[in-house]
């Protein structure tokens, strides 16, 4: 009988556990911060794992293996010299020797992952869909050009927005502004291509 009513109080207990696990873990939006250090200064930013775990995986696995360490910001796209459509504004970065490039991960798009293209949010560059894999870019002021829906992509699916910077927008901004009129034989981003580009010293987990 005591034997009985113990396993009971076991089954019961463990029941419980269960339960509570599964509401914590259905509650609480799972965020990781990393600390991008540039040689500009340092830029806080959070990323939604829960929300968009295919680009947060992607993004941590390049941060942990080092992948971004001494690589750049690059490009600048301001409105008086963005050549797509919509006009957007961004910076971007990330790219790394291509022969340690992970594969190419699939798209999610705002639709699927509830998230938009604010100010702030860090987000996945491609060229078609599914084709990201280090490079990814931040919006300088609200962007709804990049969600799903708009025409900057003849898709329409977007760009997948997966973080948002918490602080160091000052120096986004400060990047942002830096000359960016180096030479090339790419029409669509002439004008863009920041003459001395910001280095990106190290991504990592706080």
């Amino acid at each position: 009988m005591i034997s009985k009513i113990f396993k009971l109080k076991f089954t019961l207990t463990l029941f419980l556990a269960i339960f509570l696990v599964n509401y914590v873990s259905a509650n609480e939006e799972k965020i990781i911060n990393v600390t991008l250090q540039t040689t500009v200064g340092t830029i806080h930013i959070e990323l939604y794992s829960e929300k968009a775990p295919i680009s947060v995986a992607n993004f941590l696995r390049y941060a942990d293996d080092g992948y971004f360490n001494n690589t750049s910001f690059y490009r600048a796209v301001r409105y008086e010299n963005d050549n797509g459509s919509p006009k957007i504004e961004v910076i971007q970065g990330g790219i790394g020797d291509g022969e340690r490039a992970y594969p190419m991960i699939r798209h999610e798009s705002t639709n699927i992952s509830g998230l938009k293209h604010l100010d702030g949010t860090l987000s996945m560059s491609r060229g078609a869909v599914d084709t990201a894999t280090s490079d990814f870019f931040i919006c300088i002021g609200d962007q709804s050009g990049l969600d799903y829906g708009a025409s900057r992509n003849s898709d329409g699916l977007g760009f997948a927005a997966f973080g948002r910077v918490t602080s160091g927008m000052d120096i986004v901004r400060k990047i942002h502004q830096m000359p960016s009129d180096k030479l090339t034989d790419n029409s669509y981003v002439k004008g863009q291509l920041i003459n001395n580009p910001i280095i990106i010293k190290t991504i990592q987990r706080d």
